[in-house]
This record gives structure tokens, C-alpha cells and sequence, in this order.
């Protein structure tokens, strides 16, 4: 079988998207988790990296070739034909060992609760030399009939338009029987049988190869456009996947971009919340605020949120408008929301605008990091740009400015971990556990503004300096993945 091995370690690669197609707040997510190459500084070893997953990247050919092994074992097994095999292993999620404990126990219930047999053996047909087809009331040669277990006849034209009108809506292995509420399913031999245009049966049988794989529990589509590669995993984990292909990043357990350490569920609603809500988030979303000392209106034109206005040289805080200075003790207050403890006692007015300004709070600190990411990917091209400078003038090589690409990687890749903290924080309930966690966002917060400072003023700062800096935010990212993640 051809296929490629790849394991998902903590690693950061040099990114080779092309910054200028990009809108100023358009965020390419797939290439946050890339994996071309190793990054330098210590990373942690499979065992202790809460994001580390092996799959494989199978073809088409190889996927047919895995199903249709099953399908033989099965056939094998309980000495039945190929097409009632895939039913089964369809219908229980390609679980062969459970098939076949269950057809021993009681093969008719099997057949039964897969929709390939009435619970009721039904009467058989009176036998003559014609029969009068219900759907397009004309009288038929008995040999021109076809029926499933169900024993409703139809003749093969009426079957063969039926089943065209299901494919062509998108139906393949769920088509069932004409008859009247009845739930039996046509097999593949059966409508192979009676379609035969081959743009049809084409279509049917890629229809029925992309149900077969969404119901394995070890395969998933990579969803990145027109890409063909089948990811293969041994455990349907909430865990992140890199097709090598087209570049797209994104989580095995429900196919939407990765989002660690947010749970599936989690994130899609606030994905809907924020989709719903979006009009009355947008003012929030400004790109300029006044420096809290002169008051001098500044652009934010960097990912970083240490701002330095250029007029009074104040740093201060783009989020909470802080002084800077203060960030390193009370930083966790900046990303923590404080709610009102007395809310419950309020009014529905008074509680509807809280949850409101809940809402906008968090939101905010999610849309600022998707900016920041963008500006981000501005700063990694100039930083790409003025290495090839230095390269061409001699000013060393490729692999001496190296440190810089792994930094404007991993700072992405730590950004956008964080970024994704923001909706688990969200729905949270008040506890222990989410004081820690909140505790844990605000020190990789810290740590990750500091990246970015350091980043974006690179050719002034000391590469050990740096490197120090990317080996403690990236611990600050697994530390919090380690304690949060769930999978």
C-alpha cells in the first residue's frame, strides 16, 4: 500500500503562502501547523506532546484497497455476497468483528436492524406469465421484474428511473425500496443491475466510496479544496492533521480547522454565536485607539500588543490600554473577564447586557488575534525578504538566518493556539479549574507578546535572547495544552 507516515510533533516550518494575495484581515489558517521542516530549539518527545498523532495519507486506490479487504474478510466470514458485506460494515461503522458476533447471535435481526431484511417475511409473489407494474401501471414480463427482500416488484425501468432521480440528488447508499413505508436498502449489485448509463453508475458508485468513508471511524476526506487525500488515524481524536498535499491543517475528530485546546462542540458554537452576532460585534473590531496618555490617535500595523505610541514613547497595552510595565504582574487581569457576582439578583435588562459585554469581551481578544495573525504573516515576508537581502550581499546564508523563520513560525503557531483559548474560556464555568486556566492563558499571553516584540524588532535582537524567548512561550503552549486538551 503507497502511503505516507507522518507524525504530528510540536515542530514549526517555514512558510511559503504568499503574503501579498492576502487581504489585510484575511487569515490563512492551514499553514499554522505545517510541518516541512524542524525547528531548532527543544521541542518535547512524542510521549509528553499532548498534540503528537500518527496517520497516514492514503489515495483513493489505497482506500478502495482497505474496504474492500474488509469486505472480503466479512464475505469470507459468513459466507455472503460482496454487496450485502458492505451494507453491514456500513451500517456498523466498518466494526467487522462486531458484524460477525452478531450474525452468530442472531443473523435475522442483523439483517433486520441493517435494513436488509423485513422484520416480517413477507408473502410471496403469485406466480404468472406477467405482472401489472403499480408506478407505471403497464403489464411487464414477469422476467422483466425485480424486487428486493422486501418482495415489492417493480418492473427494471421504473427501478432504473428511481434510482437515477436518487443519485443524481446525492443518494447512493441509503436508497431505499419504492414500496410504502418501506426502509429496505437497495444493494450495490442491485442498482448496478438496473442503471446502466455510465455517467450514472460512475456517480453512484463515487457517492457510495465517500459514504463508505465518512462512516469509518479511522478515515476522514482531507477537506482543503479539490484535494483527494483520505487521511487514516487508529483513533478518531480531537488531534491535528496536515495534509501534505494541499497544506491544509486541520482537526481529524470533525474536520473544521484545528482548534485545540477548544472541544468540537465548543467551538462550533461559538463559530454560530459569532456568525449571529456578528453586526453587533463589529464595532469593536476598529483598527485605531487613542494613546491612553497624549491621546494621539495610532494605527494598530503590527500582531504585537505592546504598543509604543510614537509621539510620548508610553507603552502601553492595545487590549486593556494598560501600562506596559505593569503587564508582567498583572497581565492575568488583562485576559480575565471579571463578572459581576451579584448578576443573579439584576434584572433581565441589567443581566441581558452583561452577558453582552461578556460576549464582546471575549470576542474582541478572539478578532484581535486573527488580525494579529494577518499583520504577523506581513512581518514573517519582510522578515523572509530582508534575509534574502542579506544573502545576496554576502551577509551570510540561508541556514545562519534560519532562527528568524523558526521564530516568526512558532510565534504563529503559539498565537494561534492562543487565539483558540478565548472561546474555551467563554463557555467555561466558574471553578478552580478555570482560574487555572485562566492563569495559564494570561502567562502565554505574556509570553507571546513578548515574541512578537522581539520578532518584529529582530535584526536588533540577540538571537540567544530569541531563542530563550521562542523555548518559553512554546513550553508556556504545551503546558496549557497538556492540562486542557482533550481529545
Amino acid at each position: 500500500m503507497s502511503v505516507e507516515m507522518r507524525s504530528q510533533c510540536s515542530d514549526t516550518s517555514d512558510y511559503e503562502n504568499d503574503s501579498d494575495n492576502m487581504d489585510d484581515d484575511e487569515v490563512d489558517y492551514n499553514y499554522y501547523y505545517g510541518d516541512d521542516q524542524d525547528v531548532e530549539f527543544d521541542k518535547p518527545n512524542p510521549c509528553e506532546d499532548p498534540e503528537y498523532f500518527e496517520y497516514e495519507l492514503l489515495k483513493i486506490e489505497d482506500v478502495d484497497r482497505l474496504l474492500n479487504e474488509n469486505v472480503e474478510a466479512l464475505c469470507s466470514s459468513l459466507e455472503i455476497p460482496p454487496s450485502l458485506a458492505k451494507v453491514l460494515l456500513h451500517r456498523h461503522n466498518w466494526a467487522r468483528t462486531e458484524v460477525e458476533q452478531r450474525h452468530k447471535r442472531d443473523p435475522h435481526k442483523l439483517m433486520v436492524d441493517s435494513k436488509l431484511e423485513p422484520a416480517i417475511k413477507p408473502k410471496p409473489p403469485v406466480i404468472s406469465n406477467s405482472f401489472l407494474c403499480s408506478v407505471c401501471v403497464q403489464r411487464c414480463p414477469i422476467e422483466n421484474m425485480q424486487e428486493l427482500s422486501c418482495r415489492h416488484q417493480y418492473c427494471k425501468d421504473c427501478w432504473g428511473m428511481y434510482f437515477k432521480m436518487q443519485i443524481e440528488q446525492g443518494v447512493s447508499t441509503g436508497i431505499e425500496c419504492m414500496g410504502k413505508d418501506c426502509n429496505i436498502l437497495a444493494t450495490e449489485d442491485f442498482v448496478l443491475s438496473t442503471v446502466s448509463q455510465p455517467e450514472i453508475r460512475d456517480k453512484y458508485q463515487r457517492f457510495a466510496f465517500s459514504d463508505y468513508v465518512k462512516s469509518h471511524p479511522e478515515l476522514r476526506f482531507c477537506p482543503g479544496a479539490n484535494c483527494a487525500t483520505v487521511v487514516r488515524a487508529l483513533e478518531s481524536k480531537r488531534k491535528r492533521v496536515v495534509c501534505k498535499e494541499c497544506k491544509t491543517a486541520f482537526c481529524f475528530k470533525c474536520g473544521m480547522d484545528y482548534h485545540a485546546p477548544t472541544d468540537c462542540d465548543t467551538i462550533k458554537k461559538w463559530l454560530t454565536k459569532c456568525a449571529d452576532d456578528s453586526e453587533t460585534a463589529n464595532y469593536i473590531s476598529a483598527h485605531t485607539k487613542d494613546c491612553p496618555k497624549c491621546h494621539v490617535c495610532i494605527e494598530k500595523n503590527g500582531g504585537c500588543n505592546h504598543m509604543q505610541c510614537s509621539k510620548c514613547k508610553y507603552d502601553f497595552c492595545w487590549m486593556c490600554l494598560g501600562d506596559w510595565k505593569n503587564h508582567g504582574s498583572e497581565y492575568y487581569e488583562c485576559s480575565r473577564y471579571k463578572e459581576n457576582p451579584n448578576i443573579a439578583h439584576e434584572s433581565v435588562h441589567v443581566q441581558a447586557r452583561e452577558a453582552l459585554k461578556k460576549y464582546l469581551f471575549y470576542y474582541e481578544r478572539w478578532e484581535n488575534h486573527a488580525k494579529s495573525l494577518a499583520l504577523e504573516e506581513k512581518t514573517s515576508q519582510k522578515i523572509k525578504d530582508r534575509i534574502n537581502e542579506k544573502v545576496m550581499k554576502n551577509e551570510g546564508t540561508w541556514i545562519d538566518w534560519q532562527y528568524l523563520l523558526d521564530a516568526t513560525a512558532l510565534l504563529k503557531k503559539c498565537r494561534y493556539s492562543l487565539q483558540f483559548t478565548y472561546p474555551y474560556a467563554y463557555y467555561m464555568n466558574k471553578g478552580a479549574r478555570k482560574t487555572l486556566f485562566e492563569y495559564q492563558q494570561a502567562q502565554l499571553e505574556a509570553e507571546v507578546e513578548n515574541l512578537s516584540w522581539k520578532v518584529e524588532r529582530a535584526e536588533i535582537t540577540d538571537r540567544g535572547d530569541l531563542e530563550n524567548q521562542m523555548d518559553v512561550a512554546e513550553k508556556r503552549r504545551q503546558t496549557l495544552l497538556k492540562d486542557f486538551l482533550e481529545v
